[in-house]
């Protein structure tokens, strides 16, 4: 039987880097700045996924497309959103990150943006919600047991509480709101690096 190799690289990832970056996608996300998106994404695919520069560029290009897809309100394509980050996933697990179904992961990505969007705009669904999409996403593609990840889940929602409320005062890059997000991502992060490597150890 083959030795799996790809679990050290799950769980030795750079939370600041990966919170710093995700924090300026998201701002660029809401603003439509797609070029800046683009360059944070590759940020987060580098710190996150440890492939090689093609492989990088490639994926941060795939998540880039795949939010393209899904920004529009209400006409966005969630269909092709899923298969961009299958795209995505597909590439990760080909660089011997992981061993997952590219496909399921992808689904689980865009559930919680679709369960994110409904809790942003509508209010219809509870954040306890959006912690049990996250805590599924992470759960699969790190590949533990499901309800271990809620901790980072809850922070990155957290997170997402921030944003929605910088994205309500106007989308300003001066707002002490983006500083509070960044300091929530990384702490998600942390979260989620730990809790992997717990899982790894013990």
């Amino acid at each position: 039987m083959k030795q799996r190799t790809e679990a050290p690289r799950q769980a030795s990832f750079d939370p600041v880097r990966i919170g710093q970056n995700e924090c300026d996608a998201w701002a660029a996300y809401y603003r439509h700045e797609w070029a800046s998106f683009l360059r944070s994404a590759i940020g987060m695919v580098a710190a996150g996924f440890g492939m090689n520069r093609a492989r990088t560029l490639r994926g941060a290009w795939y998540v880039l497309q795949a939010n393209r897809a899904w920004a529009p309100v209400p006409d966005n394509d969630p269909d092709v959103a899923r298969d961009y980050m299958r795209r995505f996933y597909a590439l990760v697990c080909e660089s011997g990150w992981g061993s997952f179904d590219p496909a399921r992961a992808a689904s689980l990505e865009v559930e919680w943006w679709r369960v994110h969007r409904l809790h942003q705009r509508e209010n219809t669904v509870d954040v306890e919600q959006l912690v049990d999409a996250l805590d599924a996403l992470y759960s699969f593609v790190y590949e533990v047991p499901s309800g271990t990840m809620r901790e980072a889940a809850r922070l990155r929602a957290d997170a997402m509480d921030l944003s929605d409320a910088w994205v309500a005062a106007g989308c300003d890059l001066a707002d002490p709101l983006l500083a509070q997000e960044r300091l929530a991502l990384v702490a998600s992060f942390t979260a989620l690096r730990d809790g992997v490597e717990r899982h790894r150890c013990g």
